[in-house]
């Protein structure tokens, strides 16, 4: 089969042919349809966080496909079902966090396209009871970006606890963004877009964003407070800058929502602002996979668009490049 491997972390993708793998007992293999490109693809292949991938490895947590194979001790999922392998490949079941619905928090969790291979490849195995449904409404190349950035920014709104009419202020209008913008306004928040171009800003007001602020051109802070300030602040954009900016834009009792990961692992944080104004600092990590199942059901039903251009996988170093660039609309996914 073709897969994009990573062999090095100062080298280039290599595409290359390697066996079909087997599924353990308690796996499938899944012939992989579509598979989306998300920003953390590109730190696993850099090498760019302080836990790394065991070199060589196959990418993608946004993989979606059809079962070919069950594994000997498998009985809940079916040859032929059509599923999704998100960045939760693998948690223990038992652990606290497992036990309680937080199975994302789990310590002994494995994460596909990181500890295990991933989705940039013709097929995939993953642990049956980790893969997610995908409805027959959801065509493959639309449900690989929900599968982690749509997932992502629907746990982040969960998180925040958005109440109808709350202000929601959006940083970072892009892959996850433009769903972030979509599922505040399904909470029934009144949302703020703020990016740094004019095409994002337009995405945004295309989707209904009530209110854009151009970053580059005006201070985010003073036109969001303006407005009477922002409820929840959701921060999508790895930049410590503008996670200082989204804290300044709350107002009173405020919710900021951590979910993007600048490289220098650091902000600075008013300490007097934040305790005297009641802010909470929440960070969200991707959802479950009932919040994904969630994902795929209101996607179904038409309430969601996704904004995505579909490439070869054989284009995968341009791909890096273009979001590295930041010249992607939204999201790219593979088609294999």
């Amino acid at each position: 089969m073709r897969a994009a491997v990573i062999i090095g972390f100062d080298k280039p993708v290599e595409i290359q042919e390697v066996p079909v793998p087997e599924p353990e007992p308690f796996q499938v293999l899944v012939r992989i349809e579509a598979s989306g490109l998300c920003h953390t693809d590109i730190h696993a292949a850099h090498g760019d966080w302080p836990v790394k991938p065991s070199l060589p490895f196959i990418p993608g947590h946004e993989g979606v496909g059809v079962i070919e194979k069950v594994g000997s001790a498998v009985t809940d999922r079916a040859v032929g079902e059509r599923v999704a392998l998100p960045w939760l490949g693998y948690a223990c079941g038992t652990c606290e966090y497992c036990v309680s619905g937080r199975e994302t928090l789990c310590e002994s969790q494995q994460n596909t396209g990181y500890a295990l291979n991933g989705g940039h490849a013709e097929h995939a195995v993953a642990h049956a009871a980790y893969v997610v449904p995908v409805p027959d409404g959801v065509i493959s190349a639309e449900a690989a970006p929900l599968t982690c950035a749509g997932v992502t920014t629907y746990k982040a709104v969960k998180v925040s606890g958005l109440r109808p009419s709350e202000r929601a202020a959006i940083f970072g209008i892009g892959g996850l963004g433009h769903l972030a913008l979509q599922y505040a306004r399904i909470f029934g928040g009144r949302t703020i877009a703020v990016d740094v171009t004019e095409d994002k800003l337009q995405l945004a007001r295309d989707l209904g964003a009530a209110h854009t602020i151009n970053a580059a051109a005006t201070d985010p802070v003073a036109e969001i407070q303006a407005l009477g300030g922002a409820d929840v602040a959701i921060v999508l954009a790895a930049s410590p800058r503008v996670l200082e900016q989204a804290h300044a834009s709350l107002r009173r009792g405020g919710r900021l929502v951590l979910v993007s990961l600048p490289k220098d692992n650091a902000m600075s944080l008013p300490i007097f602002q934040t305790v005297l104004g009641g802010i909470s600092v929440i960070g969200s990590i991707v959802g479950t996979r009932a919040d994904l199942a969630e994902v795929f059901q209101l996607h179904a039903e038409g309430r969601t668009k996704v904004i995505y251009e579909t490439r070869k996988l054989e284009e995968i170093n341009r791909s890096f490049d273009d979001v590295l660039a930041g010249t992607v609309p939204a999201r790219l996914v593979f088609e294999l």
